[in-house]
């Protein structure tokens, strides 16, 4: 064996022996059977040691699990409930008794059996009010109320625009048809209530249109209120 092998040999023999000693720092350059870098004049790549990540790229960051967001809190404000029914938009009280006058006038001519009445509310308070369906009236002793004119609840001013004080609504009244009469010397008018046929508050007397007297039967009718006086009488004149 020459000498150059020899001394390529022990070469490698003290570079494996010195690898197990050094440091970890020192193990980063690798051994050549020369001692030197390669040759080439640039480090050669180290390995990555087992079991050890590669850090040749930045390691990628650990996804933590994301942490749902709470959902939003149901909102426990009650909704306001709608006020009012029409007209001003705002909330009116309904018309009690206490808060309007009720007169009578007839359109019959005079001399004549009175037959058709106009029954004309006025807001005598000092706020608005509403009236709702139509006057509740009883003639006499009569037994039963006069009943309404169905018509007559689909036409303009019902349902019910709002009387401000001062301001008037009207009825029409029927009292008779071609049949067998019963008199009457007292009338009065009852208010309803929102829902139909409920009464509200006292009921109201009202005086005949200068008689004393008047004589009704079963074909007695009366409008609901509206504010148009001559649309009101147009379901009674041309009875």
């Amino acid at each position: 064996m020459n000498t150059a092998a020899r001394t390529s040999r022990r070469g490698w023999k003290y570079c494996v022996l010195g690898a197990a000693t050094v440091t970890a720092l020192l193990a980063t350059t690798a051994c050549s059977p020369s001692g030197d870098d390669g040759g080439d004049g640039k480090p050669t790549a180290r390995p990555s040691a087992p079991g050890t990540p590669s850090t040749s790229g930045a390691p990628s960051a650990t996804a933590s699990p994301s942490t749902p967001k709470p959902s939003a809190t149901p909102s426990t404000k009650p909704t306001p409930a709608p006020t009012g029914t029409g007209g001003s938009g705002g909330s009116v009280a309904l018309c009690a008794p206490g808060d309007v006058t009720i007169t009578s006038s007839t359109e019959d001519e005079v001399g004549k059996a009175v037959r058709h009445i106009l029954l004309t509310l006025t807001n005598t308070s000092k706020k608005p009010c509403r009236v709702y369906h139509y006057p509740l009236i009883q003639l006499g002793d009569a037994q039963r109320l006069v009943p309404d004119i169905k018509e007559s609840a689909s036409m303009p001013g019902t349902p019910y625009d709002t009387i401000e004080p001062g301001k008037q609504t009207h009825a029409a009244l029927l009292l008779n048809g071609p049949m067998d009469e019963a008199p009457a010397k007292t009338m009065t008018v009852q208010l309803q209530d929102t829902k139909p046929g409920s009464k509200l508050g006292a009921p109201i007397k009202v005086s005949f249109p200068g008689v004393d007297t008047v004589y009704y039967n079963d074909f007695a009718k009366v409008t609901h209120w509206m504010t148009a006086q001559g649309l009101a009488l147009r379901f009674i004149m041309s009875s």
